[in-house]
């Protein structure tokens, strides 16, 4: 295994943060299979307009996808707003950067509500917020090997997520794992990177 590899799967274990409760922070979710990163794949979802939307949504574009929910307390905001502070930090380049929310809440986050959260002019605009059944949400997070879990009851319940950020090049495959920690400086760093070496071509 290349010393890359190796890198990826330590970051990617070790990534799985999440927001909860007083910001509660938690790991799990499986990341590799056979020494090789399995992060992506189709899904079906609906956009906040309340349109289909599947795999295809991530072609085209370098695309920020991560899972979180409108309801977050901390890590979901500031997220957005490093990456809408990112994306400026790219200038020209940001044409071809998405934003892509994936709710882990689809029991509060019907594309209405995913709408009017992602207006919020400090985000990045705009955003592309994907919401969907229980099984939908969930059959996506196993394709990105995304973890989360419902924290209490009652309509104050909490959503506990894993927070790394899954940079998808443009034919919508994996490229590298960003952790919500960088600054919106190496945020744009690592982006400009990946668009200069390109998408990679898949064994």
């Amino acid at each position: 295994m290349s010393a890359t590899r190796t890198c990826l799967i330590l970051f990617l274990a070790a990534a799985l943060a999440a927001c909860g409760p007083n910001g509660a922070i938690k790991g799990g979710g499986e990341t590799v299979a056979s020494g090789q990163a399995l992060i992506g794949g189709p899904f079906q979802l609906v956009d906040q307009d309340g349109r289909p939307a599947d795999q295809r949504v991530l072609q085209g574009k370098w695309s920020l996808v991560f899972f979180g929910y409108t309801y977050c307390p901390d890590v979901c905001p500031t997220t957005l707003q490093v990456l809408a502070q990112a994306k400026a930090r790219l200038g020209g380049d940001a044409k071809d950067v998405q934003v892509v929310l994936v709710s882990v809440d689809p029991e509060r986050d019907t594309p209405a509500q995913l709408k009017a959260y992602l207006a919020t002019p400090s985000f990045p605009q705009p955003t592309l917020g994907l919401t969907g059944s229980a099984d939908q949400v969930a059959a996506a997070a196993k394709a990105y090997r995304a973890f989360y879990s419902k924290q209490g009851a009652g309509e104050g319940y909490s959503m506990t997520h894993s927070a790394i950020i899954y940079l998808m090049n443009p034919e919508g495959n994996f490229d590298r794992p960003l952790s919500e920690t960088l600054t919106p400086a190496q945020m744009a760093s690592q982006i400009r990177d990946a668009m200069r070496v390109g998408p990679k071509v898949r064994a």
